[in-house]
């Protein structure tokens, strides 16, 4: 299996130069407290990018550090490239098929999001959309449980999901909300163009988002405990479209 990893950009005319080329950022690490002019360049890059920016110690850059030369600041580029949502639509078009996109809300464990893609691609959905904040990115760890998928499936990353949602609804999709007190998922039509909720088992998905799709669905279950892995869960949703899409 091909490897992956996460790539650290360290020391300030480095992360500087990777903000300004254009390489995606998931996350900047600073020296708490720093102040200087470099720094703060390297601040401004990160914010017209939407970079999830963290302060810590110096002692927590230090444990991030490989080189031990960071300067007072880390990047962690994404070991994938994302597509956009605009990427996800062409794909469908191409296709000549109606849009299935997969959305994930406060799913942080690298291997959920990996079979999440995995599964996206053999259901034949177009991709998968993940938000900027409470969000695994896309890591090594992500590359390898995804068995191969990242490299067929696109995964965009948005600012907020809730805006997104509702920008998808303009183009015609309609968004089913996985919710253990919804409706049973055989009395729904999942057919068309379509956009699958999940969230976390936590926290499931967040009341904003789910406010804003146009219907909810639980999966049957008859054991003693009331919920499935994130994965899992949208392993069983994909295919329940994937049935009533005829394939």
């Amino acid at each position: 299996m091909m490897e992956y990893e996460e790539v650290k950009i360290e020391g300030r005319n480095p992360v500087l130069e990777a903000f300004r080329s254009g390489k995606t950022i998931d996350r900047l690490f600073v020296l708490d407290g720093c102040k200087d002019g470099p720094v703060q360049t390297i601040i401004r890059e990160a914010g017209k990018c939407d970079t999830i920016l963290d302060f810590v110690s110096k002692e927590r850059l230090d444990q991030l550090s490989e080189t031990k030369k960071h300067q007072g600041v880390i990047a962690v580029a994404a070991a994938y490239a994302y597509a956009s949502v605009e990427d996800i639509l062409r794909k469908a078009k191409e296709k000549g098929e109606p849009p299935f996109l997969i959305l994930l809300d406060n799913v942080e464990d690298p291997h959920n999001l990996g079979a999440v893609i995995r599964t996206a691609n053999l259901v034949g959905a177009h991709g998968v959309i993940i938000p900027k904040r409470r969000a695994v990115g896309l890591t090594g760890t992500v590359a390898k449980a995804s068995a191969g998928a990242i490299h067929y499936t696109p995964v965009a990353k948005v600012t907020n999901l809730k805006n997104t949602i509702r920008d998808l609804k303009k183009e015609g999709v309609w968004f089913v909300c996985a919710d253990m007190d919804g409706t049973a998922m055989y009395d729904l039509d999942l057919k068309g163009p379509i956009g699958l909720v999940v969230g976390s088992e936590g926290e499931g998905v967040s009341k904003l988002v789910k406010e804003n799709c146009d219907f909810t669905a639980s999966i049957p279950m008859k054991g003693d405990i009331d919920s499935l892995n994130v994965s899992v869960a949208a392993g069983v949703l994909a295919y329940e479209i994937l049935r009533q899409r005829g394939v």
